[in-house]
């Protein structure tokens, strides 16, 4: 039996007694696929929550940030450290679309497919990179984590819509893309370059940045000094002051009606 099924067994209460007993629950302190680090902030995931189960998405990012995706190494992981099944972490891994359950490649790369994007461009873009990478949705050009490789998905809105077409890598934004600049963008990242996004924090890789979403940014100074408005966002801020419009003052105290009393 493993230790993963063992945790399983041992139900909730006593795993959750282990952590209270020693800082760190039994199963974090045994031998698996992760090592000390990884076992270190998942602890201190779990720390950061009334209820233990709640670190269970950040958790699932910081597996991404070591395996490069879910595994079921990750999945009994996850689930021996909060006293869960297996079935109920896998119920969650499967069910948002940001935790992969294959091996992404060095860069995942977004493409914005929903109406607005599509329209403009979305599905053209999307067209020609899994052209040229030679892989279908989801599918990685190159050996997964390795320098240079590729993950291709289409995704749902990216609130960009005022950008569209957009792309991201590796949740990065990169605004205004046609087949030829995202073709550019994609042949540098095989060769291992970097492009800087249109906005946000500097390019890293995908493993990085799950790191940074479970809650351990590496370079927090430099992530918030990248750029995050662009003339689009500014562009309401610049009419409303052109024309001289503002938001309504919030009322006083003493504005505020009363509650209707209760019959």
């Amino acid at each position: 039996m493993t230790q993963a099924h063992q945790a399983h067994r041992s139900g909730p209460a006593e795993g959750h007694g282990v952590s209270r007993r020693l800082g760190v629950p039994e199963f974090l302190r045994t031998g698996t696929v992760f090592d000390e680090v990884t076992r270190a902030r998942a602890a201190e995931l779990v720390g950061r929550y009334p209820q233990s189960r709640s670190a269970l998405l950040p958790l699932l990012h910081l597996v991404q940030s070591v395996e490069g995706f879910v595994s079921q190494d990750g999945i009994d992981f996850c689930a021996g450290t909060l006293g869960l099944t297996a079935a109920e972490v896998s119920a969650v891994a499967t069910f948002y679309t940001m935790y992969k359950r294959q091996p992404c490649g060095e860069h995942l790369v977004s493409v914005c497919t929903n109406t607005l994007c599509a329209v403009l461009g979305g599905d053209a873009i999307h067209r020609t990179l899994s052209d040229h990478l030679g892989v279908a949705d989801n599918g990685t050009a190159g050996v997964p984590g390795a320098p240079g490789s590729v993950t291709l998905e289409s995704a749902e809105c990216l609130a960009a819509c005022d950008h569209g077409p957009v792309l991201q890598v590796d949740y990065e934004f990169y605004d205004r893309q046609s087949p030829d600049s995202a073709l550019d963008l994609v042949t540098a990242l095989q060769r291992g370059e970097r492009p800087a996004p249109t906005r946000g924090a500097p390019l890293t890789d995908f493993r990085t940045a799950e790191l940074e979403i479970a809650g351990f940014p590496v370079d927090p100074v430099t992530a918030v000094a990248g750029p995050s408005a662009s003339v689009e966002t500014l562009r309401g801020n610049e009419l409303a002051e052109r024309t001289g419009q503002s938001a309504p003052p919030m009322p006083d105290h003493h504005e505020i009606p009363p509650l209707p009393e209760k019959k």
